[in-house]
Formats: structure tokens, C-alpha cells, sequence
């Protein structure tokens, strides 16, 4: 098989879905790679490197999505590459299409089988293609925090630890999945008081027992969320849905409640944002304010750090890319329950039931198709 790898063309966005390393990888596999002139050179890897890995280097993206069998973003196709895709060929990224009506009529159109790293699952629920850039970006979520309320960006001039006599800040994390754990880590880290809000007592249970002292999970419901985003200096919402739009939990009558110069960031926004307010922003212009309230959405938060993130994402994704490789879409799916759970839009076919149910559109079981 013949394996693209695009340069990412969103807004700063410097990740590379295969690093130099994967691409050896994939020879061994019997598979030729092309990769856009410069893809990795944002997190650190020139095209010498890809060149000595054995990589095939290719001018424009075009001429990737031209030549190749399947190809690979980090990022969800953009307008301008919408057209470029072909009928049959496989597109392995990112999509998030339950929160992107545009995308997903384009690659419906385009006839291609979009396979998104964000719904392939383990039998345990898990989401292994996720976890990496979940890790990344609800530890970016408290960095970003920290930095935001400080009051040269417009915070309220709070340090999230306080110092020896002056309490610290309060942080509520709403979601104890991978996203909210890893920004209440680095929330206590800091020395926050942080409040993580989440609806399964098995994993409150879990966070109970492995969160340090200044860590209170807590059974969410609005009232209780009501109640704590008022004591709040930062609401990190860190909540998924897989492959569906993200629930408005945030609601803008809570925002009138919060302490002015608070800062709320947004992971979710990927999958519409889980706060009434959220709209995405770019790392160019990252925040905006509502209420008195600095808003934190930027819709691709791993890719400020691009090094870290791309190794992260080619560990992760390699062995799923590897195996649709070597046995085709259909086999893979048919022999890979993960993999086949990763079926977006097939052949024009909307084949995951979260996207359809989004923008009512009919809904095709990906067993049709294997």
C-alpha cells in the first residue's frame, strides 16, 4: 500500500501524524511512504530525516492525496483539501465530524473511508488513539490556566499554589476521564484545591484512592456544578461523549455567577465545546472574553507542543496504520473490532450512529460494507 503523510495546514498547528520512526515501520511492512515537503518540520523533523528513513518526499498535497492508497492527517481535513479526496481512498485522522455538519457531507461526497482515531475503542471502552493527545492536552489545559489568569493576559491576578499565608486557587475539573485527571494532576502539582466532577462512582472511587490530598472528586450534577463554579478561578471542561457532540454542562447563567477574571478552558471544543459559550480559537488568538470570564478554546491544544505530541500520536496510531496496511479496510475491520468501530463515513455511507444522529442523516451499520 502506498501511505501519504500530509503537512498539517490548520492554524498553528505543528504536528506530524507519522514521525521518521514510523516510517520505518512501515517499510518493513512491505508499504511505500510519501510525506509532504516539510510535514515534520514543526516538531522536529526535517525531510532529511524522513528521506534517510526511507520516505518518498512529495511537493504538495495534492500530490499526496493523488498517489496515495491512504493517507494521513493529525487534524480533520480542511475545505481546501476537500476535493483532493479520492473515492476508495482511506483517510486515518482525526475527524470529530459530530461537531462539523461541512466535513461530514464532504466525505460523504468524496466517497472515501474515513476511519477516525477518536471513535476506534477497546473492548474496556477505552480510547487508545485519544488517550495520548488527551494526556497532553488536560496537562496543557491547567498550563494554559495558570498562565491566563495572571493578570497581564486579563486574569484576576490569582497563583494558582498561593504562597505561605494566602490560600491557593480553586480549580474545578469537570470530567475524570483522562483529560481531567491529567489537568487535576498538574492542578495539584501546583498546589491548587481542585474539585473533579464526574457521574460514575467507580471512577470517583478510582480518583479517590490515586489523587493526592488536595484533590476532591465529586458526583456532578447541576447543582453541585453550580455551586462550585461560583467558588472557581478555573473551570477546565474536560468531558467526552464518544464520536458525538460534547453536552453544554457550563451554561451561561452560571458563567454570570463565576468571579470576574476567571479563566475556563474548553478541551472538548474538538466535539462543539461542553460550555454555552465556547466557540473554537486558534494558538493566534487563543482567548476571548464573556461576562468577565476569559475563555480558553483552542480546538488543537497538542499542537503548541508538537515534539512531545508527535511522537506521542505515532506510538499510538502506528499499529492500527500498520495493520490497515497490510490487510485493507475490509480485512482489518472484519478481524478488528477497534478498528471497525473506527468507520466514520464509508463509500458515502455515514457508518458511526453518534455523526448520523448529529445532522439526521441516515445511518448505514459499517457491517453492510464487510
Amino acid at each position: 500500500m502506498i501511505v501519504g503523510v500530509l503537512k498539517e495546514i490548520k492554524i498553528a498547528e505543528k504536528r506530524v501524524s507519522m514521525t521518521p520512526a514510523g516510517v520505518i515501520s512501515m517499510i518493513r511492512n512491505g508499504h511505500d511512504v510519501l510525506v509532504e515537503k516539510a510535514a515534520g518540520e514543526g516538531a522536529g523533523y526535517p525531510d532529511s530525516e524522513y528521506v534517510a528513513a526511507g520516505a518518498t518526499i512529495v511537493d504538495t498535497a495534492a500530490g499526496i492525496y493523488q498517489k496515495s492508497d491512504m493517507v494521513m492527517h493529525v487534524k480533520e481535513p480542511q475545505p481546501s483539501e476537500y476535493d483532493m479526496i479520492r473515492e476508495g481512498q482511506i483517510v486515518f485522522t482525526y475527524l470529530h465530524l459530530a461537531a462539523d455538519e461541512q466535513q461530514t457531507h464532504a466525505l460523504i461526497k468524496s466517497k472515501s473511508v474515513a476511519i477516525a482515531y477518536e471513535t476506534i475503542e477497546k473492548d474496556n471502552g477505552s480510547l487508545p488513539l485519544l488517550v495520548p493527545m488527551s494526556e497532553v492536552a488536560g496537562r496543557m489545559a491547567t498550563q494554559e490556566a495558570a498562565k491566563y489568569i495572571e493578570m497581564p493576559q486579563g486574569g484576576m491576578g490569582i497563583l494558582l499554589g498561593g504562597v505561605t499565608g494566602v490560600a491557593p486557587g480553586t480549580v474545578v475539573v469537570i470530567g475524570g476521564g483522562v483529560v481531567g485527571i491529567n489537568a487535576a494532576k498538574m492542578a495539584c502539582g501546583l498546589g491548587a484545591k481542585v474539585y473533579v466532577l464526574d457521574t460514575n462512582l467507580e471512577r470517583l472511587a478510582y480518583l479517590d484512592d490515586v489523587m493526592p490530598a488536595n484533590c476532591f472528586p465529586v458526583m456532578s450534577n447541576p447543582t453541585v456544578l453550580r455551586d462550585l463554579v461560583k467558588e472557581a478561578d478555573v473551570v477546565i471542561g474536560a468531558v467526552l461523549v464518544a464520536g458525538a457532540k460534547a453536552p453544554k454542562l457550563l451554561t451561561r447563567d452560571m458563567l454570570k455567577e463565576m468571579k470576574k477574571g476567571a479563566v475556563i478552558v474548553d478541551v472538548a471544543i474538538d466535539q462543539g465545546g461542553c460550555f454555552e459559550t465556547s466557540r473554537a480559537t486558534t494558538h493566534d488568538d487563543p482567548t476571548y472574553e464573556i461576562d468577565g470570564i476569559i475563555h480558553y478554546c483552542v480546538a488543537n491544544m497538542p499542537g503548541a507542543v508538537a515534539r512531545t505530541s508527535a511522537r506521542a500520536l505515532t506510538n499510538a496510531t502506528l499499529p492500527y496504520a500498520v495493520e490497515i496496511a497490510n490487510k485493507g479496510w475490509k480485512k482489518a475491520m472484519q478481524e478488528n473490532m477497534e478498528i471497525r468501530l473506527g468507520a466514520n463515513v464509508v463509500n458515502g455511507a455515514v457508518t458511526y450512529k453518534a455523526v448520523a444522529e448529529a445532522f439526521d442523516l441516515d445511518y448505514t451499520p459499517i457491517d453492510t460494507f464487510l
